[in-house]
């Protein structure tokens, strides 16, 4: 069997320049990931049912999570500036 010849039979061997088996590998890894992603939006989304079903307000609860995700500082800014923006319209 020539070189060509065993690279064409091996599992891991290049197709066109791309190693087919650890293009496999990643693409399904990929796809494991958006499921278990798709399986956690219906989590978190049961978890604002729940939330809502107890009475609270699942808008604030959104801009809670986004305010948490911020840097403090960037918080106080906008805070700020929406404080600016509330005494400039007469709120």
């Amino acid at each position: 069997m020539d070189a060509e010849n065993f690279a064409a039979d091996d599992n891991a061997a290049a197709v066109g320049g791309i190693a087919a088996d650890r293009l496999r590998s990643i693409i399904e890894r990929i796809e494991r990931l958006e499921e278990e992603r798709k399986a956690l939006a219906g989590d978190i989304k049961d978890i604002f049912t729940e939330a809502k079903s107890a009475g609270f307000d699942v808008k604030v609860i959104r801009q809670i999570i986004r305010l948490r995700k911020q840097e403090p500082a960037e918080v106080e800014e906008q805070e700020t500036l929406l404080d600016i923006y509330r005494r400039a319209l007469g709120m």
